[in-house]
């Protein structure tokens, strides 16, 4: 069968691989869309040091079942939609044991750690599947990358009377943006590119600052009357940002790191105990977070097409990551079989 590889630096291209067997708990899912996400773009350029080269990319998955193992419940039936869920748990690590499986020290994300699901046909356990026959077929594929947002804000513990500002709003910025306005939260979106606040405005957000043009420090500043915000998501990947949280949050704040730099960051930490801040990480999303961007989704209809910049056939997906790689205000790209 067809899979896109990522061979090598800047390098990918179709290659023929062998249809994955199937288990007996096992379901054998025809790829229908799957969403380019920034880790297989840093993949492409070499900047992702998680992954060895080559690499099947695609953990943002949305398809439909073709065949199932002996032991799979009857109702993951031959012709029913389903969303990936991307990670693994090892069910004995400290994070498995405490609950928290997203953050499993021995995950093997999909696309990442193994190879993923750009290819015409993938094979899951059926744990793994999420079954779903009335989101659009589209749109399956931009539940993991909400989910990772959402997540970002139940780590922010993010409630109605907070108000946020997030750095960065491509689509996990987005997922962001959407889960803190879901719990009532007044959101500051910040990004270089207007294209991409205005969406973040148009799906609830009540600021935006073009972080290219305006001085966000001061605007925060302003809007907070001097007060900071009460969280500070990061989800941009830069020193530079992972400073500014810090710097942007009020006293007794807390600050989110959901992107993560891939250089060192180097801080003065006086404000970390000056503040008394609340700094947390957060790692992929939980099943929880996937069914509430289900209900999202599935509340808002058509609307979460506008999420989708660009759609790019399977048999082009060749061109699919050089063409983010130029057109970096691009939101979520998706190639569809």
């Amino acid at each position: 069968m067809k899979a896109l590889l990522i061979e090598s630096e800047g390098v990918s291209r179709f290659t023929d691989v062998a249809r994955p067997k199937l288990g007996d708990g096992d379901v054998r899912v025809a790829v229908r869309h799957v969403g380019i996400c920034g880790s297989d773009l840093n993949t492409f350029r070499g900047l992702n040091p998680l992954v060895e080269l080559p690499r099947i990319p695609g953990h943002e998955i949305g398809g439909e079942i073709i065949e199932t193992g002996s032991d799979v419940p009857s109702a993951y039936q031959q012709g029913r939609r389903v969303i990936v869920l991307p990670y693994t748990s090892c069910g004995t690590c400290s994070s498995c044991r405490k609950g928290r499986v997203n953050a499993c020290r021995y995950n093997r994300t999909l696309g990442v750690q193994q190879d993923g699901g750009l290819a015409e046909e993938i094979v899951l356990p059926a744990e793994k599947l999420i079954l779903n026959d009335t989101l659009d077929p589209r749109f399956l594929a931009l539940v993991e990358p909400l989910s990772v947002g959402f997540h970002a804000v139940a780590r922010g513990r993010v409630s109605l009377s907070d108000r946020i500002v997030v750095l960065g709003c491509g689509m996990i910025g987005m997922g962001v943006v959407i889960g803190a306005v879901a719990r009532g939260a007044e959101v500051i979106a910040v990004d270089l590119s207007p294209e991409k606040t205005a969406l973040a405005q148009r799906f609830g957000a009540r600021h935006a600052i073009n972080a290219g043009t305006e001085d966000v420090g001061a605007r925060i500043v302003e809007l907070t009357d001097d007060q900071g915000v009460d969280v500070a998501f990061e989800a941009v990947g830069l020193p530079e940002t992972f400073r500014q949280a810090i710097d942007l949050a009020g006293f007794c704040g807390r600050v989110v790191y959901v992107g993560y730099a891939k250089a060192p960051v180097t801080y003065q930490t006086q404000m970390f105990n000056l503040k008394e801040l609340d700094i947390m990480g957060s790692r992929n999303a939980t099943r929880s977070d996937f069914d509430a961007v289900i209900d999202y989704l599935e509340t808002i209809g058509d609307r979460a097409a506008s999420l989708i910049s660009k759609t790019i056939p399977f048999a082009e997906a060749e061109s699919a990551l050089p063409y983010w790689d130029k057109n970096r205000d691009v939101l979520k790209v998706i190639v569809e079989r």
